[in-house]
């Protein structure tokens, strides 16, 4: 899933940094790299020498826009950083705007770290224009632009921009994307009063794991990629990477961890 988790060569690559979103993203000519900042980028760098078709930044992120909420899909019509823009590939971006009904076309803005104040998130937004925000798209979109292999991005939104994430929110991610429960519990034990926010940004997190699980089987094979099947390899994640679907039924039905790590 994370470090040599791309199969063989031709197929769509999900980036990920979260596990359950590479659950998700994982199926038919979709491998995926759950990882994080440089290793990230290394991975994705071997991935692309052994061959890709189009690279997929995919799962939650972060609301700067007024209005958006848990839940809704955001289809990136280009990625935005301090000193770049990225536009994705515009005939896979209309194909995953087409399969999401209700999904907003906007700018997303990639930032090394999680956006967790909504003053901080409003001075984004009023800086750059993004809709949303993640912490994986603009090193997928650098990179596959260097390539010049097609790139999009879709995210599903976890904390509205009026929403402040707790402490506990933001520590509780290992660096192979799973969950650390322990460190969310030491942080609200060290911070009790963070527990109100923690259990919202909780009930957000199972939101957007829902719309992902949706928005999923909705994209369908090859996540809307529109050469899917036309020469594109199908392709899997290593065995330790392949979705269980016990484990996929026990996600749905029961609630994250709250430190599903918002964006």
């Amino acid at each position: 899933m994370s470090k040599g988790g791309v199969g063989m060569s031709g197929g769509i690559v999900a980036v990920t940094s979260l596990a359950l979103e590479a659950r998700i993203a994982l199926g038919p000519g979709v491998s995926v790299i759950c990882s994080q900042g440089s290793h990230l980028a290394a991975h994705l760098e071997s991935a692309i020498g052994r061959g890709v078709s189009g690279i997929i930044s995919f799962g939650i992120a972060g609301g700067l826009a007024p209005g958006l909420v848990a839940g809704q899909w955001v289809a990136a019509a280009a990625i935005r950083t301090a000193q770049q823009l990225f536009p994705t590939d515009r005939a896979w971006t209309r194909c995953l705007l087409e399969r999401l009904p209700g999904a907003v076309n906007a700018e997303i803005v990639g930032i090394d770290a999680p956006v967790a104040v909504p003053a901080d998130k409003r001075l984004l937004h009023a800086q750059t224009g993004a809709a949303a925000v993640d912490t994986e798209s603009h090193i997928a979109a650098r990179i596959a632009a260097a390539h010049r292999v097609p790139f999009v991005a879709c995210r599903a939104i976890i904390d509205a921009a009026d929403t402040l994430l707790p402490p506990a929110a933001l520590v509780g991610l290992r660096p192979d994307g799973t969950a650390d429960v322990a460190a969310v519990f030491r942080s609200v034990l060290q911070q009790p009063s963070q527990l109100p926010a923690l259990v919202r940004t909780a009930l957000d997190a199972w939101i957007a794991r829902a719309a992902l699980y949706r928005g999923r089987r909705m994209l369908g094979a090859g996540l809307g990629f529109p050469q899917f099947g036309d020469g594109v390899a199908d392709i899997r994640a290593s065995a330790r990477a392949e979705p269980d679907a016990v484990a996929l039924d026990q996600d749905l039905a029961s609630p994250p961890p709250a430190a599903a790590r918002a964006r």
